[in-house]
């Protein structure tokens, strides 16, 4: 995945073989909480779903590389009080890896299986590179040339439960952010004003 800084990716991933990478509500809420830990310090969240199998995200990307904090001399046998953290820098690729990493490693251990639970390659598609000169219509708006696909895939990745037959109506799907646009959810992970900028709401 190559990101660069300003502009809105569609990132996704599907569990290895269509399998499940979601078993329970538990797993949702703990992936949600990584979601924070590992894409926030790169970017706005503009919009996300999370499906019995896979995951789609519409990130605006602010930074490609960050500082994090490590301990040093993890491989060494030191008591709390003698660890000490020091800077690296750590790209949103690593990051993203890093969680479906650290993801997997716990379904593992709760599913009492091995191997991979995602597919190999993560994918990241940028939704505002294309140039498009014409404006285009959902349902009776009209939608601005430079706001056609940023529209098109959060009305898509909102739709995801419904077309799969887990919901009736958008804002019945617990694990989207179609609640915090549609039903009066208060979710921290999205950023609205960010949103504004690309999609009608």
């Amino acid at each position: 995945m190559q990101f660069q800084k300003g502009y809105l990716y569609h990132i996704y991933n599907q569990g290895n073989n269509r399998q499940k990478i979601f078993f329970n509500r538990e797993n949702y809420l703990y992936f949600l909480q990584k979601m924070n830990t590992y894409i926030l310090p790169y970017g706005d969240i503009l919009a996300w779903c999370l499906m019995p199998n896979h995951f789609h995200w519409m990130v605006y990307v602010r930074e490609v590389e960050t500082e994090v904090e490590r301990f040093a001399g993890s491989g060494t046998r030191l008591g709390a009080s003698q660890r000490r953290t020091e800077s690296q820098l750590r790209t949103f690729n690593d990051s993203i890896g890093i969680f479906l990493m650290s993801y997997t490693k716990a379904i593992n251990k709760q599913q009492k299986r091995s191997g991979k639970l995602f597919r190999e390659a993560t994918k990241a598609e940028c939704v505002n590179c294309l140039e498009l000169d014409k404006p285009s219509f959902i349902g009776n708006k009209i939608i601005k040339p430079e706001r056609q696909y940023p529209q098109i895939l959060f009305e898509y990745i909102h739709q995801n439960p419904v077309k799969a037959g887990l919901a009736k109506k958008i804002t019945d799907w617990e694990f989207s952010s179609a609640r915090d646009y549609y039903a009066g959810r208060r979710g921290q992970l999205i950023n609205k004003e960010i949103a504004k900028e690309y999609i009608d709401i």
